[in-house]
């Protein structure tokens, strides 16, 4: 099948940023252009034909070769690091339980910049860092009522950028 190059930079130029920020956090920035790119062609070649859910098949595309390239990376012998890459002196491998931690942080990130600051400030304060609602609405400013209601619709948004982006919950 030839490549349309259109299409393919159209993909790219919607999707690309997004993508590149998530893919970032899991393997740097060096690593994220290429998986990113290899993703939107693998996408572009066997992308279902509704364009609905897309963007959830471009992130499960990124997700799957970032799992890939540390799979792969864990098959590798390991080498000896210099004495500035480890503490020990030695690499370390990184396990599939780390692997997967840090891919959901890094999900968790990605779908709580897709909020609005409001609803993103009450979810940390009361979610994240445990805050009470008083204590959230003391320090955001704002009465506990209002704490209540942008935690209500930050959790309901949250849900959706997370649907979107593929994560089964």
């Amino acid at each position: 099948m030839p490549m349309d190059e259109d299409a393919v930079a159209a993909l790219y130029r919607e999707h690309g940023a997004a993508l590149r920020r998530f893919a970032r956090g899991a393997v740097g920035s060096e690593k994220a252009e290429d998986i990113v790119q290899e993703a939107i062609i693998r996408v572009w070649r066997q992308a279902p034909p509704e364009t609905q859910g897309l963007r959830a098949y471009l992130y499960r595309t990124v997700r799957n070769l970032i799992v890939d390239q540390h799979r792969l990376a864990a098959r590798r012998p390991r080498t000896v690091a210099s004495v500035d890459e480890a503490a020990d002196g030695f690499a370390v491998a990184v396990d599939a339980e780390r692997i997967d931690e840090l891919l959901d942080r890094v999900v968790m990130e990605e779908a709580l910049t897709r909020l609005t600051p409001e609803h993103r400030e009450a979810l940390v304060a009361v979610h994240y860092r445990r805050l009470t609602v008083v204590e959230a609405a003391r320090e955001l400013g704002v009465p506990a009522g209002t704490v209540k209601s942008r935690c209500f619709y930050a959790l309901k948004a949250l849900r959706s950028a997370l649907d979107e982006m593929g994560v089964d919950r």
